[in-house]
């Protein structure tokens, strides 16, 4: 009997215990990311509304705020419409008011097209972290974000109903999970090349643990975030390349177009591969090529949208990927440098084909290299908006973990 009534007691200390942990604010907070097979898109799962229902939602890195579809099987008790001239209406950007509802603009974040749609407040939920596990549900209140009509949804993956912004504004996911929760203006996204596994974001300011007990935190190496200069992509996420070497060797670009004022290094969730410019294009797929030659690989016929694809069957294996010509992008000083293996260089794009995972972005686009998932797969990147910052770790296969080796299964 004495067991049993130790076992109750214990029990309800343990309950007690749980549940003034969920009333205080948490350290961190974490979201699981998974990938799409079929659009390669990443998504994530937020609770919402009342009763709560678990939406899918695109990650979109660069996107102003979360948005969903409000009017397919839509319904919540406690949403709430702001009236114009309302605090959560300021917070939101509202540019617009109808019925006296203000409004704001949600973009799709493959497509771009931007729409017009009422700002609204609703309850969500989300778990609580230290790093290292999950930890008990947080729930936030009037949590600000947009409507958008179903049309919103075009060419994103068949189930998600919205897009989840982790943009530098202060209506983004991010900031008010900080803002709400009263943690450090931060997040990490860990990127899974997985389709069956699930990375993660953190939001908050704590170690990032994988297992087998491997501290990403460790091992960054940190980067400004540059603002652009346009207005309309304010809240998207640059950085400052100042060179590219191919196995070592500087390739001869014109690097003045790759300052933040002509456009400069976009880190993006909307394409799958990075795009370039043509002239950056041409002069990094040329010496990629020559590097492969020097190295045995042989060349195949082009498979679009790739310029430089080879026989996979010529290509050696290792612990990083394919063993191919390594690319580094050299940032403010030869001592910070984002390196580029196999695992995220190449694309498998038919049978024995391997592919290298750029693409031709134009003559004169106006952001002459945005780097794709593809090439932030299995890599821990911290944005510190607090401090304008970027911390990278380089391929985690490095050190013998990938993204999807956060410890969903047990709980802190």
């Amino acid at each position: 009997m004495s067991n049993f009534i130790h076992f109750i007691l214990l029990s309800s200390l343990l309950l007690s215990l749980s549940s003034a942990q969920q009333s205080l604010h948490p350290r961190a907070l974490l979201l699981p990311v998974s990938k799409d097979p079929k659009t390669q898109q990443f998504l994530t799962k937020i609770s919402q509304r009342t009763p709560l229902v678990p939406t899918t939602l695109v990650v979109s890195l660069g996107g102003r705020q979360l948005w969903a579809d409000c009017y397919n099987n839509f319904s919540s008790s406690s949403i709430r419409r702001p009236k114009c001239g309302a605090a959560q209406c300021s917070l939101a950007d509202s540019d617009g008011c109808r019925n006296n509802i203000c409004g704001a603009d949600p973009e799709n974040p493959v497509t771009r097209t931007i729409t017009y749609d009422d700002v609204v407040s609703d309850i969500v939920t989300i778990i609580s972290t230290d790093g290292s596990r999950p930890g008990p549900v947080f729930t936030i209140r009037d949590f600000v974000s947009l409507c958008a009509p179903s049309s919103l949804l075009e060419e994103l993956a068949s189930n998600a109903v919205g897009s989840a912004g982790l943009g530098r504004t202060r209506v983004s996911l991010s900031s008010q999970l900080a803002a709400r929760s009263s943690f450090k203006r931060q997040f990490a996204m860990c990127l899974p090349s997985s389709t069956t596994a699930n990375g993660v974001i953190i939001f908050g300011d704590v170690s990032y643990k994988f297992l087998p007990n491997i501290d990403a935190t460790k091992f960054l190496k940190f980067t400004p975030i540059l603002t652009h200069p346009s207005p309309d992509k304010s809240a998207e996420y640059f950085i400052g390349v100042k060179k590219i070497k191919i196995n070592g060797k500087a390739v001869p670009i014109n690097y003045s177009l790759l300052t933040i004022q002509n456009g400069g290094t976009q880190l993006t969730t909307g394409n799958p591969n990075t795009v370039m410019r043509t002239s950056i294009y041409n002069a990094v797929t040329a010496a990629f090529i020559n590097e492969a030659t020097a190295m045995n690989i042989t060349r195949v016929a082009s498979v679009a949208p790739f310029g430089a694809c080879f026989d996979e069957k010529t290509v050696a294996g290792s612990r990083l990927g394919a063993k191919v010509p390594v690319i580094d992008l050299v940032l403010q000083n030869e001592n910070v440098v984002w390196t580029i293996t196999g695992s995220n260089s190449m694309v498998q794009a038919g049978t024995n084909v391997l592919c290298l995972g750029f693409v031709d972005g134009g003559k004169d686009p106006r952001i002459p290299i945005i780097i794709g998932t593809h090439q932030l797969e299995d890599n821990v990147l911290q944005f510190d908006l607090a401090t304008s910052r970027l911390g990278f770790s380089n391929t985690l296969l490095a050190r013998q973990t990938t993204c999807s080796n956060f410890n969903f299964t047990s709980t802190a």
